[in-house]
């Protein structure tokens, strides 16, 4: 029987990318001129320094632009809130990945709702959709597509 996997998750190596060439605008930037700021990535998250409030505020869409120009999905970043400790102001952002509890039942409701031939399940992070007709399987990734969920959907391991 046909059948793929819903997953939820990002390419770490264009994050690293993206904060990287983050980084490079932030050096080339006139507004930054002697102001120390910085962009680091520790797998899962990206920490933001400046120097002011307002520094952070002009790096958050910097980042954003960043991830933008390199295909990846803006919907995984959660960001936490700016912390001042002495003379800096830092910021952490949370890239999550995968599907918890919540989203994968929202997901499977969805699916179901759209009276499709098809049964979805959940696996740990992940949905499996299977169905006798691959045509079926096919409309659900375009459903998918469309719909607007709150975290990027990825269909993997297509298998007739």
């Amino acid at each position: 029987m046909p059948s793929f996997d819903i997953v939820s998750e990002v390419d770490g190596h264009e994050i690293t990318n993206s904060v990287d060439q983050a980084n490079r605008i932030l050096d080339t930037r006139f507004d930054f001129k002697g102001v120390e700021a910085s962009f680091s990535y520790a797998e899962p998250t990206v920490t933001m320094k400046a120097e002011s409030e307002m520094h952070l505020r002009q790096m958050t869409d910097m980042l954003l632009g960043a991830f933008t120009k390199r295909g990846v999905d803006v919907k995984c970043l959660d960001f936490g809130s700016i912390e001042h400790s002495g003379k800096s102001y830092h910021q952490t952002v949370n890239v999550r990945q995968g599907l918890d509890k919540e989203q994968a039942k929202k997901l499977v409701k969805l699916i179901k709702e759209s009276k499709l031939k098809v049964q979805p399940a959940v696996q740990g992070d992940q949905v499996r959709v299977t169905g006798k007709k691959r045509d079926d399987l096919q409309q659900v990734i375009q459903m998918l597509k469309q719909a607007d969920f709150e975290m990027p959907l990825v269909p993997k391991n297509f298998r007739d």
